[in-house]
C-alpha cells in the first residue's frame, strides 16, 4: 500500500511541473499579444501592464527550479523521468526569456510613439509576432500531448520568422536612410523586430527540448539557425570582415 501511495505522490510531483510549464507558456502568450497591441495601438498602459506581468513568469521559473530540485533529491529519478524533469527546468527557463523578450518590446512603446512610423511597419511586426506566436503556441501543444511528430514544422516556421524579419529590418533601414528623423523611432522598431525574432528561436529551443524528453535522443541538426540581416548592404558602410 505504501509503495502505490509513493508512486501517486511522485506521479503528482511530475504532474505538477508540467501544470505550471502550461501556465508559464500560456502568460508568456498574453505577455507578447499584450506587448505587440500596445506597440500598435500605441498604449502605454497596456505597455505598463506588460512589463509588471513579467514578474509572474520570474516567480514561475524559480518554482519549477525548486521542485525540480526537491524531486531529484527525493525520488533520485532515471532515464525518462529525469529527462522530464530537466525538461522542465529548460523549458521554464526559455519561457522565462520569451517574457523577458515581450517586455522588452513594451518598453520601447512610449519611445516608438513619440516618433510615429508607417503603418505598414506596423503590419510587419504583426505578422513577425503572429508566426513567433503560433510557432509558441504549437510547441506548448506538442508539450501537451507529447506528439512529437508534428514537431517537424517548428524549423519550417521558423525560417519563415527569419525570412519576415530580415525583410522587416531592411525597410526599416531603408526609411532610416530616406529621413534621419526616422533614426530613433525605427532603431526601437529593430530592437522589437530581433526581440520578436529571438522568440521563435525559443520555441525552437522548447521544440528540441520536448523531442529530447520524449525520445531520449537530440534533435537532428538539419540546418543552421539565424536571419540574413549580416547580408543586407547598406549604402556608404564599410564591407563587412
Amino acid at each position: 500500500m505504501q509503495s502505490v501511495h509513493i508512486v501517486s505522490a511522485y506521479d503528482e510531483e511530475l504532474k505538477y511541473l508540467s501544470k505550471r510549464i502550461a501556465a508559464m507558456g500560456g502568460h508568456a502568450e498574453r505577455m507578447v499579444e499584450q506587448a505587440i497591441a500596445a506597440l500598435v495601438n500605441a498604449d502605454p498602459g497596456l505597455a505598463q501592464k506588460v512589463i509588471r506581468d513579467d514578474s509572474v513568469l520570474d516567480e514561475g521559473q524559480r518554482e519549477i527550479d525548486d521542485k525540480a530540485i526537491i524531486i531529484i533529491a527525493k525520488r533520485q529519478p532515471m532515464a525518462t523521468d529525469l529527462r522530464e524533469i530537466v525538461g522542465a527546468i529548460r523549458i521554464s527557463a526559455d519561457l522565462e526569456r520569451v517574457g523577458d523578450l515581450g517586455k522588452n518590446v513594451a518598453k520601447r512603446v512610449v519611445a516608438v510613439i513619440e516618433g510615429r512610423q508607417p503603418t505598414s511597419l506596423f503590419r510587419g511586426i504583426e505578422a513577425l509576432a503572429d508566426l513567433a506566436l503560433t510557432q509558441l503556441k504549437e510547441v506548448l501543444d506538442v508539450y501537451a500531448s507529447r506528439s512529437v511528430e508534428k514537431i517537424g514544422f517548428v524549423r519550417d516556421r521558423d525560417d519563415q520568422i527569419d525570412a519576415v524579419y530580415t525583410s522587416l529590418f531592411r525597410e526599416l533601414l531603408t526609411y532610416m536612410m530616406e529621413d534621419p528623423r526616422n533614426i530613433t523611432p525605427c532603431t526601437h522598431l529593430l530592437f522589437c523586430a530581433k526581440n520578436i525574432e529571438r522568440i521563435g528561436d525559443h520555441a525552437t529551443n522548447i521544440a528540441e527540448t520536448i523531442y529530447y524528453i520524449v525520445t531520449g535522443d537530440q534533435m537532428p541538426a538539419e540546418r543552421p539557425k539565424g536571419d540574413k540581416t549580416d547580408k543586407i548592404v547598406v549604402p556608404g558602410a564599410p564591407p563587412a570582415k
